[in-house]
């Protein structure tokens, strides 16, 4: 496993990354609702992105993808394609936005809550966002992959849901997807001990109901094997001298309520 220190240089343009793929959430947040098609959703980030970032969706074409934000409605897992259904009330959302700027990449998402979701619906987006912000606290020099993947699974579990395991984290810069894998279940103390100047996302699936997927016809999008709900929180980090930052920190992230 080769994974790479950033360079001060590159830890500065991947700040900038980050903070762009952040702002585009923000951006988005008043025209998530219902009626509204997640295409149009699309359209808005695109434009966002491009005409006033003046940078790259790195989804659009990535290995064929068609759009260039991914959208995962109720069951669906993650990388869900943008399409004409509207959104409906009671409906959850993950938007999963991915920027390039100066050929660095800053990854994140976030769930959306549609009108008058269910509680139970709100209670997995909460608990899911917990577990990332459990899953952040432990990152620093010297900390194990397994310390994160152990307290995402414990949280996850201990309150009735279960942890997917196809997908995971990833290490990224001017790569979007490189070493480390970051699992979002394991053992403490074991896997790739974390060292300053290593970026990469935690961004855990959470569902309601078993953990299996199955991908559908159009080679992207996950579902949940039993159609229950899923949910998912993601951000990048950098790991530094005596913690980590959080390069797509939102205005409206509570993580600061969640560390210890």
């Amino acid at each position: 496993m080769t994974v790479t220190i950033k360079t001060p240089e590159e830890i500065e343009k991947m700040r900038v990354a980050g903070r762009l793929a952040a702002e585009v959430l923000e951006m988005i947040e008043p025209h998530v609702r219902a009626g509204v098609t997640t295409e149009e959703l699309n359209r808005l980030c695109h434009d966002y992105i491009v005409d006033v970032q003046q940078a790259v969706p790195a989804p659009l074409n990535y290995h064929g993808f068609p759009k260039s934000i991914c959208t995962s409605i109720n069951h669906v897992v993650c990388h869900g394609i943008p399409n004409d259904k509207p959104l409906k009330d009671g409906d959850i959302l993950n938007i999963d936005i991915t920027v390039i700027k100066d050929g660095y990449f800053g990854d994140t998402s976030k769930m959306f809550l549609i009108g008058n979701a269910p509680e139970w619906a709100q209670r997995l987006c909460q608990i899911t966002q917990e577990c990332l912000y459990k899953g952040i606290s432990l990152v620093r020099p010297g900390a194990h992959l397994g310390d994160i993947g152990e307290i995402i699974q414990k949280h996850a579990e201990s309150n009735g849901y279960s942890v997917v395991r196809e997908y995971c984290g990833h290490g990224i810069g001017n790569v979007f997807h490189e070493e480390p894998q970051v699992l979002h279940y394991g053992r403490a103390g074991t896997g790739l001990e974390l060292k300053a100047g290593m970026t990469f996302t935690i961004e855990p699936m959470i569902n309601q109901g078993r953990h299996e997927t199955r991908l559908l016809g159009d080679g992207w999008t996950a579902i949940t094997k039993d159609r229950k709900l899923s949910a998912q929180y993601e951000h990048t980090l950098l790991v530094t001298e005596n913690g980590c930052e959080i390069l797509t920190l939102r205005n409206d992230d509570t993580i600061a309520r969640c560390l210890p």
